[in-house]
């Protein structure tokens, strides 16, 4: 369905980067282009693609929407692409058996432009064409998105699941929106800080011994990172939660020397 007129005011620039995770073609990476310069989306990051994923196949399946695949942004991991962000979606149509909150495209919609008018940086994930997801990269979210669809068949292709979550950003009025957050109030870390303070604590409980088992390992480390996760730490408490974790290490020292 055509519908390009090139002398309408374009819309804003702002909205959710839009991240896939190890996109295996280019022609998907193209067309989830095209569906997000649909919705006025214009922040796209890739996160492990193949190699020359640029490619002229990209462009035309972009049909277009050029500038979206020449800005895009490349990571080697996850939490590369969404460290500068404050909350993050991860899009699955699967039980991933986590507690965490869940939202359909236009409930997270709302959220989102609550999110972004109290000044926070939000961002989509969408996994691999074929498998959706990783559980580890799942856990890096903040909120579950899915789409209620025919629960026989609710199989999405990367540009649909794009633009089904960008056209409910677009359609988002203002008057449907959550409450901002209170003005004055520390927002939640960026991810970050986060990320860092996982890598801390998971390096100290290792230490310890605490992850020694490494059949559990996995799963005892996504769940922790999901407690943390559904707190909405700010950045003072993330630091606090630093020096909780150093003071008890060097505690632990401490008293350990002291039978030497």
């Amino acid at each position: 369905m055509a519908g390009t007129d090139s002398t309408q005011t374009a819309a804003a620039p702002g909205g959710p980067a839009i991240i896939l995770v190890k996109p295996q073609l280019s022609e998907n990476i193209g067309t989830a282009a095209r569906a997000m310069l649909n919705c006025g989306l214009t922040d796209l990051r890739l996160v492990a693609p193949r190699d020359h994923w640029l490619e002229e196949r990209a462009f035309a399946a972009a049909s277009g929407a050029d500038r979206v695949l020449l800005a895009a942004k490349v990571f080697d991991t996850t939490e590369a692409a969404i460290a500068d962000l404050h909350r993050v979606w991860g899009t699955t149509g699967r039980n991933r058996f986590m507690t965490k909150a869940v939202e359909t495209p236009r409930q997270a919609a709302a959220t989102m432009r609550s999110a972004t008018a109290g000044g926070l940086a939000c961002g989509v994930l969408f996994g691999p064409e074929r498998t959706g997801l990783e559980n580890d990269d799942v856990v890096l979210a903040d909120t579950v998105l899915t789409v209620p669809l025919n629960p026989a068949y609710a199989s999405l292709n990367l540009a649909q699941a794009v633009l089904l979550v960008g056209y409910e950003w677009f359609q988002c009025d203002a008057a449907d929106t959550l409450p901002s957050m209170t003005k004055g109030a520390e927002p939640p870390a960026g991810k970050d800080k986060l990320v860092f303070f996982f890598d801390h604590l998971e390096r100290e409980l290792d230490a310890c011994g605490f992850l020694r088992n490494p059949e559990k390992r996995p799963v005892m480390v996504r769940n922790i990172r999901n407690m943390f996760q559904r707190a909405e730490l700010t950045g003072q408490e993330i630091q606090t939660l630093h020096g909780i974790v150093t003071e008890l290490v060097t505690y632990r020292h401490r008293k350990g020397g002291s039978h030497t």
